[in-house]
């Protein structure tokens, strides 16, 4: 195979769990005698080969970080060029226009749409994007060149702003690609409405991977029910239990903006709720003492375990969060737990819960469990792309 890309050769035996799947090249695995990492510069493109020289994929290499490489195609005769990036932004989209009526979802989810590093979430004729890696930053304009031809939006906004762009040496920056930059991104989910600002707003502006478990709260909330939002951010959840029903909601969150937001939503679906601006931990000590009873508690807090040295105190965290929405739940109600954090399992997640049931004299019973929705598929053999959980738990009095 004749390729212009340099060789970046692995030691001996560490193509195993590459063989398997995964698309991550740690620098450790690097046989840098023959090929030292230094040499490539930020972005580069290369073939990766095996120690026996084997091709094993092209890959784009940062010789900054931990994952130092990551592979974009493993087909020796298609090299990492526009038509692979348009091909692969034709393949997400074929999936999420088989999933959804609507285009208001996450278009590209990385490592799992084979494009590592890359986020595109859809807002009707408005696309925002992530770029984590610099690989992928690398391929920026080829990235928007693709988007342009794929589905071409009126408005390609980049919100570059998350943490994994340090680990990488990039810099935080946003701005658009392309096209109008609005205050606010429009957001359908089922028959409701939602607006969020984009240049404010968390992550890409709405939390997509979330859709499919506010549709399973339907069956949990009956007529007139007492709901609380806890970290409720622009209302989702809230604002989906009044529409199912819910005669009371209550949005906590510590971002009064947030806050305004999930009223602003209610208000567009015709809907009323309350809100009460506050760190969790303090809102939820505080309704127990004004002796606050809810048939529905939903915790999405954000991440509390970004990095493994954080487990421990995170543990505790979740621990804590639970017991003090259990002491909330009214007899045979139901608590929505979730937890974002990769580093927390899902076993840990329900040890979490349990522990706080038992500090709390509460009896738990785990109705279903619920992931990230289909717009976030999971690559099998990248347990990383697999983060979100969520229980539905039926909550009653401890007895005996």
């Amino acid at each position: 195979m004749n390729s212009p890309e340099p060789v970046l050769r692995l030691k001996r035996g560490e193509e195993r769990r590459l063989a398997s799947g995964h698309l991550w090249v740690f620098s450790n695995e690097i046989d840098t005698d023959a090929t030292p990492l230094k040499d490539f510069e930020m972005g580069a493109l290369a073939q990766l080969r095996s120690h026996r020289d084997a091709f094993l994929g092209y890959v784009c290499v940062n010789s900054h970080a931990l994952i130092c490489a990551r592979i974009l195609s493993r087909d020796a005769a298609q090299p990492v060029d526009e038509s692979l990036i348009e091909g692969r932004l034709r393949a997400a989209l074929a999936l999420r226009e088989a999933l959804y009526a609507q285009p208001y979802y996450r278009w590209v989810f990385g490592e799992s749409d084979l494009l590592p590093g890359l986020v595109l979430d859809r807002y009707g004729d408005v696309v925002v994007g992530q770029i984590a890696t610099a690989g992928m930053e690398a391929l920026k304009e080829t990235v928007e060149t693709a988007v342009r031809r794929v589905a071409p939006p009126a408005t390609l906004y980049w919100k570059n702003d998350s943490g994994a762009r340090e680990l990488e040496h990039l810099p935080k920056e946003s701005g658009a690609a392309f096209g109008p930059v609005p205050a606010e991104l429009a957001v359908c989910e089922g028959d409701l409405e939602f607006a969020v600002p984009l240049t404010a707003g968390q992550k890409t502006g709405w939390f997509y991977d979330q859709t499919a478990n506010r549709e399973r709260l339907r069956r949990y909330v009956a007529k007139d029910a007492r709901v609380l939002d806890v970290c409720s951010y622009a209302g989702g959840w809230a604002v989906s239990a009044l529409r199912y029903g819910a005669g009371r909601a209550v949005c906590v969150d510590s971002s009064q903006a947030a806050l305004e937001c999930a009223q602003a939503n209610a208000r567009r679906n015709g809907l009323a709720l309350e809100t009460l601006c506050d760190d969790a931990f303090d809102a939820l000590k505080a309704l127990a003492d004004r002796g606050e009873q809810f048939d529905v508690v939903v915790l999405d807090p954000p991440a509390f375990i970004k990095r493994k040295k954080d487990i421990p105190q995170g543990q505790a965290a979740y621990r804590k969060l639970n017991q003090l929405a259990l002491a909330l739940v009214r007899e045979s109600g139901t608590l929505v737990s979730c937890s974002c954090s990769y580093h927390l399992s899902p076993e840990e997640l329900l040890n979490a819960i349990q522990g706080g049931a038992r500090h709390s004299h509460r009896f738990v019973q785990v109705l279903e469990s619920g992931g990230q929705s289909p717009d976030h598929p999971v690559h099998p053999a990248i347990p990383e792309t697999r983060y979100l959980k969520a229980y539905f738990c039926r909550v009653t009095r401890e007895v005996g």
